[in-house]
């Protein structure tokens, strides 16, 4: 049978603490017997926060050994025993990771918060923290062993994690290097696309379109801020100059120079990632047309040095 102490709270109403449940509530971190901020909360009836914060104003008494903050693989480790409310990945309301106190540091805050019930309750827990002690000194050989898997386990599910990052960021690479064809009508799909296109570029894009006006430049608006963007297109193309200003006015910075050189159409991202485009991307979707990567570095090479003779 569970081992209850009495308690009074502010109220004077009786409360009644199991030693059992306060003993599945300490959890072994850097070899010593700890209890997360937020249980230590709920027992003695206040907020984590205002819990936390006169630790802060009496930080002097509370030294590495009496309370220290979490790792997130420790975290991780303990997250079987906190609550939802609790979870610092934002399901409940923290920000940050939970504080442990060993049994020297809640026995100091049952001082520092100067209520009935916290001396009360830290009277309960440190008889917790002695059957906890007599249980580990009793199965210190199990403990070890399950102690030992769980490292494995964590480790085994970083690499695991870092193993599928891998997957996914090749999977978004080559994503568009097969090409990709869109009929008369497909309008919001071939802009759609486009869009994404513009938007992998981290600092320029360079488009080569014979034929780009405003409805270009609403498309090339949607670029990462910072992106710079270089046009090259004909003379005739119906883009103003003042155009260019407003556009820059509001996505800096844009740059256009006229040129007869070239008769497709390319989208070149940082650099190194070039995009043959069968339409100009201001009627994309209009008539049937197709988008394809163009995966030979040399080729990328050849259209940037030419584009250096203009």
């Amino acid at each position: 049978m569970a081992k209850t102490e009495q308690i009074q709270t502010t109220d004077n109403i009786p409360l009644k603490v199991e030693t059992i449940d306060i003993r599945s509530q300490i959890h072994i971190v850097r070899g010593k017997q700890v209890m997360l901020d937020s249980d230590l909360a709920m027992l003695y009836k206040v907020e984590t926060g205002a819990l936390n914060r006169a630790v802060k104003r009496n930080k002097k008494r509370f030294p590495e050994d009496f309370c220290f903050q979490l790792s997130e693989e420790e975290f991780l480790r303990c997250q079987n025993g906190i609550s939802k409310d609790d979870d610092p990945d934002g399901r409940g309301g923290r920000r940050y990771m939970p504080y442990a106190f060993t049994e020297q540091g809640i026995s100091m805050l049952s001082a520092i918060l100067r209520s009935d019930v916290a001396i009360n309750v830290s009277i309960g827990i440190m008889r917790a923290f002695v059957e906890m002690r007599k249980f580990l000194a009793t199965n210190s050989l199990i403990l070890n062993r399950v102690e030992e898997l769980e490292v494995k386990q964590l480790e085994y599910q970083k690499s695991t994690d870092e193993r599928f990052d891998r997957v996914f960021q090749y999977i978004e690479d080559h994503a568009e290097s097969e090409q990709k064809i869109f009929f008369d009508g497909q309008i919001y799909d071939a802009f759609s696309l486009v869009t994404t296109i513009i938007q992998k570029a981290k600092s320029d894009i360079i488009l080569i379109d014979g034929y780009v006006d405003v409805n270009t430049l609403n498309i090339l608006a949607k670029k990462n801020s910072g992106v710079d963007v270089a046009i090259f297109t004909y003379a005739s193309a119906p883009l103003t100059k003042k155009d260019v200003e407003n556009f820059n006015a509001q996505y800096p910075k844009l740059t256009v120079k006229k040129t007869q050189v070239f008769h497709d159409r390319f989208i070149i991202l940082d650099g190194k990632t070039v995009y043959h485009i069968g339409a100009s991307i201001k009627d994309a979707g209009k008539k049937c047309f197709g988008i394809s990567l163009i995966n030979d570095s040399s080729i990328v090479l050849d259209i940037l040095n030419r584009l250096k003779t203009i």
